[in-house]
């Protein structure tokens, strides 16, 4: 943690009493918290980004997908639009937002929607588009809705239970709030990582059952996407390009890419950024950018020299237990 940031630790104390406070008032239905008669699974974490919620609910989805009528909804951060708006042929960046435009691209069995009213959604989703399950985009904060089920995302060596609240940390909810999750995943792990490396986190989360726990790493994939063509990542050993990143947690990305002995520039913004004009003319001046599959759908109508690296994700080790238990998620 940086040392300023230490300096604000009252804030957090304070911040975390009127957190407490709120998850109690709904843990006691003090306030209103919904359920629904069908399989609402909500992927979230504790932290403000950068945990691989978009790659992971890109893999339940897909997971579910092959058996049930299944929909993504969001509420769409960022975006130009307001209410409940239904992904089809005209959806834009601008109408969805940059995670559920790339949702809709990428997962075309998937029915997408956006709502900043979650309850709303769920219900127009349900009623008008007879889905069969949703999944809800990082929703473990929105207490209004009460999942059937909750994945709770950690990223590898930034680990929840090592943080504190902001503004001193990066959670945006208290750690015991973790209590709530029926899954924990502890993403973005090193593909090598030991079966007694994993027992060591799990000692560190103390949690009551140790079947509640995976980990999962990020796959990259061997080859760039332009607008007009592919080419293997392996290309740009010959060359130096610039890498232009609007993601929480760019590390890992940069960590891949000079292990593969890759000659580059990284330009870095913030989460979910909107390119200004200025800043679009600059990139413009760079002859090749690779940056991200979430910021290639901010960019691509801007810029020509610009490509994308996909990733996925693999679960380490008990792939196919966690495969059965969001299908049995879905199932109930």
């Amino acid at each position: 943690m940086q040392i300023w940031r230490k300096l604000l630790l009252p804030f957090s104390w304070l911040y975390g009493a009127v957190v407490f406070i709120r998850n109690l008032c709904y843990d006691w239905q003090v306030f209103d918290s919904k359920k629904y008669d069908l399989p609402v699974i909500c992927v979230g974490n504790l932290s403000v980004g950068g945990t691989g919620k978009t790659p992971m609910t890109e893999y339940i989805a897909r997971l579910l997908a092959d058996s049930y009528k299944t929909a993504i909804l969001s509420r769409g951060y960022k975006r130009a639009t307001k209410g409940f708006i239904l992904a089809d042929e005209n959806a834009t960046v601008g109408s969805l937002g940059d995670e559920p435009f790339q949702y809709h691209c990428k997962l075309p069995n998937v029915t997408v929607a956006v709502d900043e009213n979650r309850r709303n959604g769920i219900e127009q989703l349900k009623t008008a588009y007879g889905v069969e399950v949703i999944l809800l985009d990082d929703g473990f904060q929105h207490r209004k809705v009460q999942p059937s089920f909750n994945v709770l995302l950690t990223m590898y060596g930034d680990l929840y239970i090592d943080d504190l609240l902001l503004p001193a940390g990066n959670l945006r909810d208290t750690k015991s709030q973790a209590k709530r999750a029926d899954v924990i995943v502890v993403t973005k792990c090193p593909p090598d990582l030991s079966l007694e490396q994993m027992a060591s986190i799990e000692g560190r989360l103390n949690l009551s059952c140790e079947d509640s726990l995976y980990f999962s790493t990020i796959e990259y994939h061997p080859h760039i996407i332009g607008h007009k063509e592919t080419k293997p990542l392996s290309a740009l050993n010959a060359m130096s390009f610039t890498l232009v990143t609007g993601i929480a947690k760019p590390t890992p990305l940069l960590d891949y890419l000079k292990g593969q002995g890759l000659n580059f520039t990284h330009l870095e913004y913030p989460d979910h950024h909107n390119f200004s004009a200025k800043e679009i003319a600059e990139l413009k001046r760079h002859e090749l950018i690779l940056t991200t599959e979430k910021d290639f759908t901010r960019l691509s109508g801007h810029l020509n020299q610009l490509y994308y690296l996909p990733i996925g994700v693999r679960i380490l080790h008990k792939e196919n237990q966690f495969n059965e238990v969001l299908l049995q998620a879905a199932a109930t």
